[in-house]
């Protein structure tokens, strides 16, 4: 398989974030005098980015534009001090970063994440691997799975569309790399399952993170 990039979504494809995102969250809502939640159904309210995480785990009742901003705003601030009390990297992905780097590919992260906390996640945990570009939320650029952010990646890193695989495990990450004509790839370690994947575009769905060098090698 022709490849010259591979770009990486973050939560749920890099690395297990969903309790620090869970338990951040949760204070936010007692904070705000809601009701919290369990971690599992955290793993449907992430994914869109903070404001729709926001929305989501706001009760129905109280979930008007004024209360979705303040949690958004206290969300911002409390997962800026958690985001890596247990967030860590998926088994086999330093592995594959550094197999992907002596085959001398490019790599990249995009994520729905604000930046400021996507860049701060990537720095910390992955110190031996310098991804050629790191990006997160930033203003005035659509969230996935709108492809804008993809494509201004894809001109970053000097790639065409045909020769990059973009792994990500949600369909908003495979809705994007439809949108974006690059090639998809499903993981199913990560928030969500196997159906989902398939149901929105998958064109390869991999088990373990090592299992994309076989795919190469095809």
């Amino acid at each position: 398989m022709r490849c010259t990039a591979v770009i990486f979504d973050l939560d749920g494809t890099l690395v297990d974030s969903l309790g620090d995102l869970a338990h951040s969250m949760n204070e936010v809502l007692e904070s705000m005098g809601h009701p919290t939640h369990p971690t599992e159904p955290y793993r449907r309210f992430v994914g869109d980015g903070i404001v729709m995480l926001a929305r989501r785990a706001l009760p129905a009742n109280a979930a008007d534009q004024a209360s979705v901003e303040e949690a958004v705003r206290r969300m911002r601030e409390v997962y800026g001090r958690r985001c890596l009390e247990t967030t860590a990297p998926y088994p086999g992905i330093p592995e594959l970063l550094k197999a992907l780097r002596a085959l001398e590919l490019k790599t990249a992260v995009l994520s729905n994440k604000p930046d400021g906390a996507t860049r701060q996640i990537v720095f910390r945990l992955f110190q031996g691997h310098a991804f050629d570009q790191v990006r997160g939320a930033r203003s005035g650029i659509p969230l996935k799975p709108d492809p804008a952010s993809a494509l201004d990646l894809l001109s970053e890193l000097g790639a065409r569309p045909a020769d990059v695989l973009y792994l990500g495990d949600t369909k908003t990450d495979m809705q994007t790399g439809r949108r974006a004509g690059v090639l998809t790839v499903g993981v199913t370690w990560g928030f969500r399952d196997e159906d989902e994947l398939r149901g929105s575009g998958s064109q390869h769905i991999i088990h373990h993170p090592l299992e994309l060098l076989e795919l190469l090698r095809e």
